[in-house]
């Protein structure tokens, strides 16, 4: 071989592009500094298991996270069961581990509110809630089909301040978390009437750009011991002690909750979206 051949091959070995970042996100629903304690150990542990660089990348706002996801800018996700859903039915996501135990939500209202026995009841009446794209507040609102007799949403930071807002009267009915309702109403000033099905508890996934033996490593990971100290500050803040197999049929379906929500309305083809060639 010539010298210009032998400089050609190391030419070509030192240009030859190195894989591209994989991204790794989760909502928006804590601070940026608070994002990064929680979920930068995870993304530097998930850069071992794949072997390439795995970048934690906080959405500023809920809009800016709903955007990135529909443009299948994220590689491995953690959220709730009803964006999962959508990812798999639109941009062949795979579920790949999720929290123990289920979703559940309560509509509650004043314990002496006989008038509201029902959904029917909160046309046009005020709901103490999060705003959408919350899971709670789009299972509830999902029960509202008709748009001419819809409730009036107040968005309410927190499980406790909407109870709060139905037992002082700010609104007339309160969205919660089933199990957290039972903890918090200890004096029961409200009732419920309403409750929803009970949902799978937030997962990881896995996108396209991931091979299925690369998925189903992360999730072994995710499993192992290495990977419960890596998540270890995730698993605090959501009050769980492991992580458990997801399987994708348990997600069928959800992504109907979103049905109302910007940008979620039409499917999606994979083959029409183009792979970010920058994330700034």
């Amino acid at each position: 071989m010539s010298v210009n051949h032998i400089l050609l091959a190391i030419g070509l070995c030192v240009s030859a592009p190195a894989f591209a970042d994989l991204v790794f996100s989760s909502p928006p629903r804590e601070s940026e500094a608070k994002g990064k304690e929680v979920y930068q150990p995870v993304a530097t542990f998930l850069s071992k298991i794949t072997g390439q660089p795995v970048k934690y990348r906080y959405p500023q706002d809920w809009l800016i996270y709903q955007s990135e996801m529909q443009r299948d800018v994220y590689d491995i996700v953690f959220d709730g069961p009803h964006f999962l859903s959508w990812r798999v039915a639109n941009l062949r996501h795979t579920p790949l581990v999720k929290l123990p135990g289920a979703l559940e939500f309560v509509l509650v209202v004043g314990k002496d509110a006989n008038t509201i026995k029902s959904l029917n009841n909160l046309a046009g009446r005020s709901i103490c809630a999060h705003a959408p794209p919350n899971l709670a507040t789009l299972t509830v609102l999902y029960e509202f089909t008709n748009p001419a007799r819809q409730p009036i949403l107040l968005d309410t930071k927190g499980f406790p301040a909407a109870l709060k807002g139905v037992i002082s009267g700010k609104c007339v009915a309160g969205i919660l978390q089933a199990r957290l309702h039972k903890a918090l109403d200890k004096q029961r000033e409200t009732k419920v009437i309403f409750k929803s099905r009970p949902m799978p508890n937030q997962a990881f996934s896995a996108g396209r750009r991931i091979t299925p033996e690369m998925q189903r490593k992360i999730a072994s990971a995710l499993l192992s011991p290495e990977g419960q100290a890596a998540t270890a500050k995730m698993r605090e803040e959501f009050k769980a002690e492991n992580f458990i197999p997801a399987r994708e049929e348990e997600f069928a379906g959800l992504s109907d909750l979103l049905k109302d929500v910007w940008g979620f309305q039409s499917r999606v083809k994979v083959s029409q979206i183009d792979a970010p060639s920058s994330l700034q």
